[in-house]
């Protein structure tokens, strides 16, 4: 309950904080921090670090001990030993130290475990001559999860860009019902004050009863639409919410005094040319990390095509009073051959990794391609839409002016209802075109800037 009562006073405390209108920086540096999208990508990162570090334990140094007596019989003896082990990094082999004490009768069939007095230390390696040499299991989980990692954090970038692109076009989705809700306010006023000029002429006689009638059936109808875009507005506000958040990572839902007063001017992509985006695209080296994740599966069938063939060398040291035999040290070289003779497995495992690359190279491929083409649309896309909103800029401009003209001539008597009526309901719809236009130009922009993985200007830096 106390912990409920204090997320409601923070809330409310950061609400009330908040003053001004709400800029697309402060959207996307909330959404960069709080976004929830953000925040699982980030525990994905987390968990793939993790399985590095449990891959590194693959190599981790063992220690075993064994006790062991035999209390009653005819041999009664007892036995212990411990003994290190240590994986190499570079090679499929390990190497290892022990030491181990008997004391007791021992069986001729058991005699290797009996030591002198104050017992033997032992130590020795085994070295991968041919199979598990270059590779082995435990260096090929362990070049996996360190490619993970770094698809985890690829996928966390891509993540960022997606969910930051998105926060913007929420904002200026906000942004642009705001506009058309204050374009249909204002017709409403313009509408209003109207009737309370037509009202004092109609009952000075000088205009008709009938086109009070006319002008309030004119007030109802933009009553109705800017009811429409005041809905609008608010579902544009509640989509916003998932990104404009508090401190505590709560959703704020925008209010209308929070609108600016005009379209802002929206992401702004830094100029690069294809190659150098080509280079820094995520999933481009997502797909360069699988490849190199195929490769490595082969490389390991490839290895197990191999014969085993080890290198054993062995050092041990007797100390205390016993067999004048286990005084002096003692060196040992042994080698193991182990070749299996149906490899249908390994060549299997072989072929399909081999496939796979095949595969992901025809991908990325393509991916470069795509990236290419969709890379000159949006530029296109960018200009075209600066030279649209410019241009209805210029219209609406003329039709604002065309409208407070022809509202001057109706003032004076010199024009009808009909033609004021037509002229701010074009000058509505102009700027409601310009606004369309600006909004597809910061669209366009904050795409261009998604695609180009500029993460400066989406507020990642």
């Amino acid at each position: 309950m106390i912990r409920t009562l204090l997320a409601v006073v923070a809330l409310l405390c950061s609400q009330a904080a908040w003053a001004g209108e709400l800029t697309l920086d402060t959207v996307l540096r909330a959404s960069a921090r709080h976004q929830p999208l953000v925040l699982e990508a980030m525990a994905r990162q987390r968990a793939a670090d993790a399985r590095t570090l449990a891959a590194q334990g693959l190599f981790d140094m063992v220690f075993d001990a064994e006790v062991q007596a035999r209390p009653l019989g005819y041999y009664d003896n007892a036995l212990a030993e411990a003994k290190l082990t240590r994986p190499f990094a570079t090679n499929g082999g390990q190497v290892y130290g022990g030491y181990r004490v008997s004391s007791g009768r021992f069986a001729v069939y058991d005699g290797k475990n009996v030591t002198n007095a104050l017992g033997e230390v032992r130590a020795g390696a085994v070295f991968s001559l041919l199979r598990d040499r270059l590779v082995d299991e435990r260096r090929t989980k362990l070049a996996q999860a360190q490619a993970d990692a770094e698809i985890a954090g690829l996928d966390q970038a891509m993540v960022m860009i997606g969910v930051q692109r998105r926060a913007a076009d929420a904002y200026q989705q906000w942004v642009a019902a705001g506009l058309r809700m204050r374009t249909y306010r204002d017709l409403l006023a313009l509408a209003r004050e109207r009737q309370a000029s037509i009202e004092r002429q109609v009952t000075l006689g000088a205009r008709p009863a009938v086109l009070a009638v006319e002008n309030r059936q004119n007030i109802v109808r933009r009553e109705a639409l800017l009811v429409r875009a005041e809905q609008d507005l608010a579902v544009a506000a509640q989509a916003l919410s998932l990104f404009w958040r508090d401190d505590l990572g709560q959703p704020v839902v925008a209010q209308p005094e929070d609108l600016p007063a005009a379209f802002p001017e929206g992401v702004a992509p830094r100029l690069a040319d294809t190659a150098t985006v080509l280079a820094g695209r995520p999933d481009l080296q997502i797909l360069l990390n699988r490849a190199e994740q195929a490769r490595l599966r082969g490389d390991l069938a490839g290895n197990d095509l191999l014969p085993r063939l080890d290198l054993r060398v062995e050092a041990a040291k007797d100390f205390g009073s016993g067999s004048p035999t286990r005084v002096p040290g003692e060196v040992m070289f042994g080698v193991r051959l182990s070749m299996p003779l149906e490899q249908r497995a390994a060549r299997g495992r072989l072929a399909e990794a081999q496939a796979d690359a095949d595969a992901l190279t025809h991908r990325l491929r393509l991916a470069e391609q795509q990236i290419t083409a969709d890379l000159a649309s949006l530029r296109v896309q960018v200009s075209g839409a600066e030279r649209l909103a410019t241009l209805a800029g210029d219209e609406a401009g003329l039709a604002r002016r065309m409208a407070e003209a022809e509202r001057r001539r109706f003032a004076l008597g010199a024009s009808d209802f009909l033609p004021v009526n037509l002229r701010e309901e074009a000058a509505a719809d102009a700027q409601l075109r310009q606004i369309d236009a600006q909004y597809r130009h910061a669209a366009a922009r904050a795409e261009l800037a998604a695609s180009l993985m500029d993460s400066a200007s989406l507020g990642l830096d």
